[in-house]
């Protein structure tokens, strides 16, 4: 009795450590001996212990980040760029079985590729233009990573960090440009507002009521002052006659 209870419990122990669960979001090789037999989809799956083994393998996106990487930019300006790469396996078989670890492959592609493309061009095409130098690399990568059963997502550069001298150097072209505007934009106002003068001028030296209504305001305004006194010494209706110089006193 006891040797078949004890073989009950071995037997049970075997069948119990060869339960292996697969997510959804992950596959699972199989391997015999060491040979690859299929890839196991997500579920409740049993493998054969010791004789069987599995390798998981994530099918999301995976994101790796790109160190930063000392680049000579083609109008010869050193700067640190570093980037983030966004991808996803396809053909778990091949991601496995074609490359050793994808991972650390990918890295290396694209540190590779962040310094060929951000060194043929300048420093401000890289400033004005990340998401084209962001598709330029991952153009390169995915060429070597198709055939591994990866797709690249997408490539992004994070962040550019410039020299010092370099940086003020920017902020101070950046100031000139600003005051650059600002002196256009008050030439312009100054040059719209002698225009409406201009045209208000011609307006008030048309028409004898519009001489005097302006002739009242000013004399409103001086009135403002308590300790003001003005005196007339010609007749209102001179000022209907056009072309006759006025002597106001204050």
């Amino acid at each position: 009795m006891y040797p078949s209870l004890v073989f009950s419990i071995i037997f049970g122990l075997f069948l119990l450590s060869g339960i292996r669960v697969v997510y959804e979001y992950k596959r699972a090789l199989k391997f015999r001996f060491g040979k690859y037999i299929k890839t196991l989809q997500p579920g409740f799956r049993w493998i054969i212990p010791i004789v069987e083994t599995i390798q998981v393998v994530d099918i999301r996106v995976i994101t790796i980040n790109i160190t930063s990487q000392e680049v000579m930019t083609e109008d010869n300006v050193p700067c640190s760029i570093d980037g983030v790469v966004f991808f996803k396996i396809n053909n778990p078989e091949k991601a496995v079985l074609e490359v050793e670890e994808y991972d650390f492959a990918i890295t290396q592609l694209s540190q590779a590729a962040l310094r060929d493309v951000c060194g043929k061009v300048e420093l401000d095409t890289i400033l004005s233009k990340r998401e084209e130098m962001g598709k330029n690399i991952k153009s390169i990568v995915e060429l070597e990573t198709r055939e591994w059963g990866i797709e690249i997502n997408d490539v992004k550069i994070k962040d550019i960090q410039l020299p010092e001298n370099m940086r003020r150097m920017m902020a101070n072209q950046a100031e000139a440009e600003r005051s650059r505007r600002a002196r256009i934009i008050l030439a312009l106002a100054e040059e719209q507002a002698a225009g409406k003068l201009l045209e208000a001028g011609k307006l008030i030296d048309q028409s004898p009521s519009a001489i005097k209504l302006r002739l009242y305001q000013t004399l409103s305004n001086i009135a403002a002052e308590k300790n003001s006194t003005i005196i007339f010494p010609f007749p209102e209706e001179v000022l209907h006659k056009k072309n006759e110089n006025l002597d106001l006193r204050v």
